[in-house]
């Protein structure tokens, strides 16, 4: 899965990609989980996440009830990248849980140590751009990605972000149905 993410990256030719990929192969990002608790909070969660969001994104785009006139590059950096901000932002900690046998042992579990406090949406844009220059609708389906579940103080906002670029609306709806149609 490692060699066809990296495959569809380069494949977009965008100016900037080889030192983005460069970057992302020094971070944990094909190890990590997706999350801690909600969706692929395994080993290698995030990297099978975004590829499904990817897979999803495709179909929603071909299938939409309105026509999309999207590139397949801006699919490929979009869903692939959404969630670069979880690099380097879970970590194996250790807690008290009891056995099968009702013993008390070490287990690991994922915990979040966010040394780059700066949202999530917006972290991943953010990140992506110190290597790549984004369309103003990458940068929409990227920071407004995560939707309803954003503060519902920005409900008002998500609503013309979605407006200005439906394209967001679908991948967030990709995001989600990665998350509870797989279980990943």
């Amino acid at each position: 899965m490692k060699e066809e993410f990296l495959k569809l990256l380069r494949s977009t030719n965008r100016e900037g990609m080889d030192k983005l990929i460069e970057f992302i192969e020094k971070t944990d990002f094909f190890k990590a989980p997706a999350s801690t608790r909600f969706h692929g909070n395994y080993e290698g969660g995030l990297l099978e996440h975004s590829m499904k969001v990817y897979e999803i994104l495709k179909h929603k785009v071909k299938n939409c009830i309105i026509e999309m006139n999207v590139p397949e590059e801006s699919l490929i950096i979009i869903a692939l990248l959404h969630d670069i901000c979880k690099v380097n932002f879970y970590k194996v900690d250790y807690r008290n849980a009891k056995n099968e046998f009702g013993e008390w042992e070490k287990v690991p579990y994922y915990t979040v140590e966010d040394t780059i406090p700066y949202g999530h949406g917006e972290k991943s844009v953010m990140m992506i751009t110190e290597y790549l220059k984004l369309t103003s609708e990458e940068k929409y389906c990227i920071r407004w990605h995560m939707g309803f579940t954003e503060a519902k103080e920005q409900y008002t906002t998500l609503g013309l972000a979605f407006k200005k670029y439906p394209l967001a609306l679908l991948v967030h709806e990709a995001d989600l149905e990665a998350t509870y149609f797989f279980d990943i």
